[in-house]
């Protein structure tokens, strides 16, 4: 084996490697992600969670009696118990933050907000200190408390989940709720201070504005939570518990009498306990969903990541033991490096189809746009290197192992053809297409399609378009690739029609494609030849004859006959048989002019939006699609 051969063998292995590598490491990357999120969530909730939600509620208690005990100017020691209770949470946040690892799971911004908290508790100390010391109103101690939840809620920061989900989103809705309980409990204490010092008409106007906007925030919240938190909150705003809180605050808001402190406390304590008991609810259900599909994601986690990598390592070596012997000289077999070439570009085409497959599955998934864009992309570029290998199981005289044996539509085949190619947004498919091709030979001539279509690319300006177009000639039918390229010289023409028409043993230097090209040509009994073009550019003209196109709903009175381009325009008959390019017509109703603002967009009348196509249960799978 030569140098030159020795080298393009590693490169195009190198590549088939180094794809692999990227389809394993971002499918690793999509479930490993959907899996840290809901780990997440359930170490967040039991880590940080509950401990920061049972010291909301205590600090919530001891700020109400606090605020009732100072307007009524009852002794400090009636808060000794109530202050407990709040000393024992602050520990159970501290122990929380220090006993559980977030930074393992990617929360550390959740760790740093508890350790903000902790250095804000510091400060209640001197809070209750000068509230013994009759230093501070009513007012200005509700204040105090309201700084310190603040502070608690600020560790549910979005330190659950790295994206927009629906677990994040479901997570905020709860938050959101314990929010709007929050701004029930601080009416809660202004209102109970206002009570016991005398409730003025300014006491009356701010109490008015926290009730509007506790209603909203809780109405909010609710419209969020999953179907069966909102139809908890509804059955408790109806319910006999809710009640009472609505009528004291009718009577708060409106111009009548306030409510005495009796009846506000025997509607405000019930409102007040359902919504921590629907908060705790709802939370708890959210938390044993993340446990479910964490168990799910972690299993396919698993064997993505685990198998998956394995299967990745093992390609590999197997990859690196079949090139070695491909690339030593000659040892008297000269047909067994061919023979090796052969059955590991085998194994890379099985591999490249069960790439193909697993796009397929996680395309149809629900996934954020840009994740979709680049599962596109990923597709398409396994595509194209699928068209290699099977191209070199072509030129080592194997026959690639997707084939059809029912017809396979036309205008299948030249789609296929239009996903293989790199810039296929610059080609357009012509959508009549009343033929349909030999099954055994599809594979071949997709190939050789998009070798005429990827040489019509790279040899015309970039803003202008590769027009693909099936039209008859006698029995079968002839695919025209045309071009706006400058166009062949004749003494240049000819040296390609003879490439074409009679490929030599070795591939020419700089004509692989066409080689490939004609060789496929050979083998599937088609023929092409080239002309010029009506636009200055190049015509690639693939004769494709009764054997492997038969017509699709011929008109009655035809004898199965698909009518010649003449017929159609009303132009005399042409002879059957090939046609010389020299009198071969053109392309006629089945290319459509395209003005220049629209060529290239879906809009334009000769573009035929690539859709999936099915695969009538053949070995060849569905022909790919851009």
């Amino acid at each position: 084996m030569s140098p030159t051969q020795d080298r393009a063998i590693r490169t195009r292995l190198l590549a088939l490697a180094a794809v692999l590598l990227v389809l394993w490491a971002y499918a690793a990357y999509l479930t490993s992600r959907d899996t840290a999120d809901m780990l997440r969530v359930r170490a967040f909730a039991g880590g940080l969670g509950q401990p920061a939600d049972r010291l909301i509620l205590a600090l919530q208690a001891e700020r109400r009696l606090t605020v009732g005990a100072i307007a009524r100017g009852e002794p400090p020691v009636t808060l000794a118990d109530v202050r407990a209770g709040t000393d024992r949470a602050v520990t159970g946040v501290e122990t929380g933050r220090d006993t559980l690892s977030l930074r393992l799971l990617g929360g550390g911004e959740a760790r740093d907000r508890a350790g903000d908290l902790a250095g804000r508790l510091r400060d209640l100390a001197d809070l209750r200190s000068r509230i013994d010391a009759g230093r501070v109103r009513w007012a200005d101690a509700a204040a105090g408390y309201d700084g310190l939840v603040d502070a608690a809620f600020a560790v549910y920061g979005p330190a659950w989940s790295t994206r927009d989900s629906d677990l994040a989103a479901e997570t905020r809705a709860v938050v959101a709720l314990a929010r709007a309980r929050e701004l029930l409990a601080r009416q809660d204490a202004v209102l109970t201070g206002a009570l016991a010092g005398g409730l003025s008409s300014e006491d009356r106007r701010h109490l008015a504005g926290l009730v509007a906007v506790q209603r909203h925030a809780r109405a909010e919240a609710a419209a969020h939570l999953p179907a069966d938190g909102r139809d908890d909150y509804r059955r408790l705003v109806e319910s006999p518990r809710f009640l009472g809180l609505l009528l004291a605050e009718d009577r708060l808001t409106g111009a009548g009498a306030p409510p005495t402190e009796e009846a506000w406390r025997s509607g405000v304590e019930p409102a007040l306990g359902g919504l921590d008991e629907l908060v705790r609810s709802t939370a708890r259900r959210s938390v044993e969903r993340a446990g479910v599909d964490a168990a799910v994601a972690l299993g396919w986690a698993g064997a993505v990541v685990g198998l998956g990598l394995i299967t990745v390592l093992g390609v590999l070596w197997g990859w690196a033991r079949a090139v070695r012997p491909l690339t030593r000289p000659a040892s008297g077999v000269a047909a067994a490096p061919g023979e090796l070439f052969l059955q590991l570009t085998r194994r890379n085409q099985a591999l490249l189809r069960a790439q193909l497959d697993l796009l397929d599955e996680m395309e149809r998934r629900d996934r954020a746009p840009e994740d979709s864009a680049d599962l596109f992309r990923l597709d398409h570029l396994a595509t194209r290197i699928r068209r290699n290998v099977e191209k070199l199981v072509t030129l080592a005289g194997g026959t690639p192992a997707r084939r059809w044996r029912r017809p396979v539509p036309l205008l299948d085949v030249a789609r296929g053809a239009m996903a293989e190619v790199p810039d296929y947004e610059r080609v357009l498919v012509a959508p009549h297409w009343p033929w349909e091709l030999a099954g055994p030979a599809a594979t071949d001539v997709v190939h050789l399609l998009a070798e005429l279509i990827e040489n019509a690319l790279a040899f015309s300006p970039a803003n202008t378009t590769v027009r693909v177009t099936g039209v008859p000639a006698g029995p079968g039918c002839q695919v025209v690739v045309a071009d706006d390229g400058p166009g062949l010289p004749p003494e240049l023409r000819a040296e390609l029609e003879g490439l074409l028409a009679d490929p030599p043993p070795d591939v020419p230097p700089g004509r692989a494609g066409l080689y490939a090209a004609a060789r496929l040509a050979t083998r599937c009994g088609a023929t092409i030849f080239l002309r010029p073009g009506r636009r200055g550019g190049t015509e690639a003209v693939v004769d494709l004859p009764a054997s492997l196109v038969t017509p699709v709903g011929a008109p009655a009175g035809s004898n199965g006959r698909v009518p010649r381009l003449a017929d159609r325009v009303g132009a005399p008959d042409q002879p059957p048989g090939r046609v010389q390019p020299s009198e071969q017509p053109s392309a006629g109703p089945a290319t459509v002019e395209i003005p220049a603002a629209t060529a290239g967009g879906p809009t334009n009348p000769a573009y035929v939006a690539p859709a999936p196509t099915a695969t009538n249960g053949e070995t060849g799978g569905p022909l790919r699609r851009p």
